[in-house]
């Protein structure tokens, strides 16, 4: 079987990096319309298939400015749909009360609250679970996607940051939960055990300092990428090893894989401009 490679690359939609608009994480509808979460504009956005952009809600600065961990300002990051449909984020306020897991339908509602000094990050819907990384505390907190109370499901050393970010992008594949640690440049594979929890953590890739986000391409372990710092997409094989297949980006942040394309949004954190949504052709071979 031949490694995935890409085909025709276009951008899909462009943000406003000045307004904070930097693009961070994608949920995909069922009509080919992508939910993308804002960090420092506190947004989730729609894009149509057509690249139209409307605002899906903006998340008001907490009294007092909302200061959190390492990031610094309040901040909207993962986003994910349920079973259902309905679409849920993540919100960082610096603050109990507001910090957590936000529903989306009509007035957004907070129905998870995590720590405020947790750095919730990425989203996942686990049938009746979610997972969330939680970047500078090193851990992935479970909670029931009805909305309820939320416990550490692990905080597994591989997790932990070193400095900066450490446990990021997170899926759910194939009897495992796969996560990324940024500092570490590390993907893992945490087994889920008989009655749920965590096994422990073993390290699946190294040498991807800055791995933010990644996805399966639907061909066993294949994954495909986001390095933030090096503005690349780059392919890891089940063996760990790598190759790059798209670069020159601006903060690669996030990736989703949906039949024969992939979705990857540029940040721009480290530029002034270039916040965007790419989408990919996959080539399969």
């Amino acid at each position: 079987m031949q490694p995935t490679r890409l085909g025709e690359v276009r951008v899909l939609a462009r943000f406003d990096r000045a307004a904070g608009q930097v693009a961070e994480s994608i949920a995909l509808g069922p009509d080919g319309s992508a939910a993308i979460g804002m960090i420092r504009a506190r947004q989730v956005v729609r894009v149509a298939q057509d690249g139209t952009t409307r605002t899906l809600v903006s998340m008001p600065t907490p009294p007092g400015g909302g200061t959190t961990p390492v990031v610094g300002s309040s901040a909207v990051t993962g986003v994910a749909r349920a079973a259902d449909g309905t679409l849920h984020f993540l919100y960082s306020g610096g603050r109990g009360g507001m910090t957590g897991i936000w529903r989306l339908d009509g007035e957004p509602r907070l129905v998870v609250e995590l720590p405020a000094d947790s750095m919730p990050n990425a989203l996942v819907a686990d049938g009746d679970r979610f997972l969330v990384t939680d970047s500078t505390g090193g851990r992935i907190w479970q909670a029931p996607v009805g909305g309820g109370a939320a416990a550490v499901w692990s905080a597994d050393p591989a997790l932990a940051p070193d400095g900066f970010f450490g446990a990021n992008g997170l899926k759910v594949h194939d009897g495992a939960v796969w996560a990324s640690n940024s500092d570490h440049g590390t993907l893992l594979r945490i087994p889920v055990t008989a009655d749920g929890g965590a096994g422990t953590a073993e390290v699946r890739a190294e040498g991807l300092a800055g791995v933010d986000d990644f996805d399966f391409t639907g061909r066993g372990d294949e994954v495909l990428a986001a390095i933030n710092l090096a503005g690349e997409l780059v392919r890891i094989a089940p063996d760990g090893s790598r190759e790059t297949l798209l670069d020159g980006m601006r903060g690669t942040t996030a990736v989703v894989v949906r039949d024969d394309h992939a979705y990857v949004t540029n940040g721009a954190n480290h530029a002034e401009t270039g916040s965007n949504l790419l989408i990919a052709e996959l080539l399969r071979g």
